[in-house]
């Protein structure tokens, strides 16, 4: 497990931006010394947000696109090219303007896919593939991923995993279907915290006012049942991406001065 470190942003755009430059960095970095990347996508307006800022980036072009692995961390269970799955927007934001390889873009199942309207099958059959790409070297059946996005939900949920549900209590499983989530569409695929746990670095984004009190909550040591967020850290490395106004509740000491 590793320790929490905060990156404290101006705002939101000037936090994306910054993301959006970090990952270039650790994907070009990964793909010098392995060869390949792999990435984990969250979905959501600072998700997608670093997905545009990315796009617009000129060093997005020292990626290798062919060369990396992009996963998800949760997607709604939606029909496929439904405007609201996260695989949807971000072909918008970003996919659909880089020379990536689709056999390396592992989009979760839809309910007018193989499995139908099936959302426990579709999680088994995307904790399948999660394990053909894990090798030897990895930890356990998931690939070791390079870096893993999550979202933080003003109740602390990250990717759909939600306080107290079922989901955020999976031990075992990968990838698990959610059912009754509290924030539509009720029906969701999800990966799991040690799913999550298996990437080097995990990085969560949160801005705006409303994301201020979850933020406070979850690096408070809170309980990750209580707390999804507290509960999803990276082996090597746990980065929190904020603006001022989601750190606004957080102690000073917590963090660094802003950026400019």
């Amino acid at each position: 497990m590793s320790t929490p470190q905060l990156v404290v942003h101006r705002d939101k755009e000037l936090m994306a931006q910054a993301a959006a430059a970090r990952l270039i960095t650790r994907i070009v970095d990964a793909q010098a010394s392995r060869g390949q990347a792999s990435v984990v996508l969250t979905g959501g307006r600072n998700g997608n947000g670093l997905l545009a800022a990315l796009a617009a980036a000129p060093a997005r072009d020292a990626i290798d696109w062919s060369r990396l692995d992009l996963w998800w961390g949760d997607e709604r269970f939606l029909p496929e090219g439904d405007p609201d799955r996260n695989v949807t927007q971000a072909r918008e934001a970003l996919l659909d303007a880089v020379p990536l390889d689709p056999k390396r873009v592992h989009a979760m199942p839809a309910p007018d896919g193989p499995h139908g309207t099936d959302v426990d099958a579709a999680a088994a059959a995307y904790a399948e593939e999660l394990a053909r790409a894990a090798g030897p070297e990895n930890h356990g059946s998931v690939p070791t991923f390079d870096v893993l996005m999550l979202g933080v939900g003003p109740d602390t949920h990250v990717a759909s995993l939600f306080p107290e549900l079922p989901a955020v209590r999976e031990t075992e499983r990968t990838v698990v279907g959610v059912h009754g989530a509290p924030k539509p569409p009720p029906t969701r695929v999800t990966l799991t915290l040690p799913a999550i746990r298996a990437a080097r670095e995990v990085w969560l984004l949160a801005a705006g006012e409303d994301k201020a009190q979850a933020a406070a909550i979850a690096l408070s040591g809170a309980g990750e049942i209580q707390a999804p967020a507290a509960g999803a850290y990276g082996r090597a490395r746990t980065l929190w991406l904020l603006d001022m106004a989601a750190a606004s509740q957080l102690p000073r000491s917590l963090y660094p001065p802003a950026s400019p």
